[in-house]
């Protein structure tokens, strides 16, 4: 991706003074004459900053403004390891707001929506995310956060919520409980706003279905700002990042390579203008690619397209010697008819063997039906991945909902 002169110009601005506002890239960047970068091939030799880096700066050492400056910190939603600590400025969640109120925007909300907001509020930055782009595009925010999914289906039945903000598997879960409850004539949802953990043409096409929305895709992680970075649109050729606030690269995650538009790899992010926590060419693990070309439909101006993720590269688990993604195993469920969008992967050593149950929902109880269904997924796994496996047919809502994100590989061999 050719990098714009506006985003250049933000960088070389940021680049000129960041040692002494940060000793924590005073350090990164010791070797570094800052003065020698100049352009997009020059800034790509920088080096590349992780969340191993984040995590040995906490719990603010990425800061890089004084302290009277620092309104919120937030951290990263993961269990393990030293939490990633990220402090804000006002401004910077002023910005955050601006993004999030453009992405409301681009899927076609207007003020009168009223917007149900399920993920996580506290330390992670979904919930209060959604609710401040809501406040500050002008929609009404229902800020009712993770869990009880009762109180969950009757405000969203007594508040004729329009828009509905999720994980994927939460709105999964929602979809198949409205259902069940035969209540759907009496929401007045219309689009969903799902983000947080990829999913696959099944899940979406499942969720649609059963709640009648339209279902967009929006991105963010925690380090950057929080989701809201990009968001899709109707005629879904991407997911659109606002350019004024992110310069997105898309690398080679073996060699560190910038890669063309149009190849999948890992997204490397750099913020432009946030205070409180800037980043430079940051790994996020998250694998996409930009899409070639500024033009979509939509007319969205100042943004870059990624494709909806791939996977992630934390997310590979090796079995019988190969490698692979759950966006692998979710291309094979998708090919075979008969097969719903949920499985799970467990993965045991026995005997001194591999063994790789594939568990998946299927649309029938017939157990003729099923044991075909089950010779199809075998089939298909070991000419698509090279791997034989053990299937395991199971009935819709078999396997374990998740009011978060869904558990989809169990490794049970370390």
């Amino acid at each position: 991706m050719k990098m714009k002169p506006a985003q250049l110009d933000m960088i070389l601005k940021e680049l000129a003074t960041i040692k002494e506002r940060s000793p924590f890239y005073a350090k990164k960047f010791a070797d570094v004459d800052m003065a020698s970068i100049t352009d997009q091939e020059s800034f790509e030799r920088l080096p590349f900053s992780e969340k191993a880096d984040l995590r040995e700066a906490y719990p603010l050492g990425i800061q890089a403004v004084p302290d009277e400056k620092i309104v919120r910190i937030h951290s990263s939603s993961g269990t393990t390891g030293t939490p990633v600590i990220i402090p804000y400025t006002q401004k910077d969640v002023d910005d955050w707001a601006e993004m999030f109120a453009r992405c409301y925007k681009a899927i076609g909300c207007t003020k009168l929506d009223r917007v149900h907001i399920t993920p996580g509020y506290g330390l992670w930055t979904a919930g209060i995310g959604f609710q401040l782009g809501a406040e500050r595009f002008g929609a009404m925010a229902i800020p009712m956060g993770p869990g009880n999914t009762e109180k969950q289906l009757k405000m969203m039945v007594d508040m004729q919520s329009t828009v509905l903000c999720a994980t994927s598997s939460y709105a999964l879960l929602l979809a198949e409980r409205i259902a069940q409850d035969g209540i759907r004539d009496k929401l007045a949802l219309r689009k969903g706003l799902i983000g947080s953990e990829r999913w696959g043409k099944k899940m979406r096409e499942r969720i649609a279905s059963e709640l009648g929305v339209e279902l967009y895709d929006i991105y963010g992680l925690t380090e950057i700002y929080g989701p809201g970075v990009g968001v899709s649109c109707q005629y879904n050729t991407g997911i659109h990042c606002w350019d004024d606030f992110v310069y997105m690269e898309v690398i080679d995650p073996k060699t560190g390579k910038t890669l063309p538009d149009g190849e999948v790899g890992e997204l490397v992010i750099t913020t432009l203008q946030k205070e409180g926590a800037p980043l430079i060419r940051y790994r996020t693990h998250d694998l996409s690619s930009i899409v070639p070309g500024d033009d979509c439909p939509c007319g969205l101006e100042n943004t870059t397209r990624i494709t909806q993720l791939v996977g992630r590269t934390d997310d590979m688990f090796k079995v019988k010697g190969v490698n692979m993604f759950p966006a692998q195993v979710e291309e094979v469920i998708n090919s075979v008819d008969g097969v719903s969008s949920e499985y799970q992967v467990m993965i045991d050593h026995l005997n001194g063997k591999d063994i790789m149950t594939v568990y998946f929902e299927c649309e029938t109880s017939d157990p003729l039906r099923r044991h075909e269904i089950e010779d199809a997924v075998q089939e298909t796994f070991k000419n698509r991945i090279g791997v034989t496996i053990v299937p395991k047919a199971e009935g819709i809502g078999d396997l374990p909902r998740s009011e978060k994100k869904s558990t989809r590989i169990l490794d049970n061999r370390y």
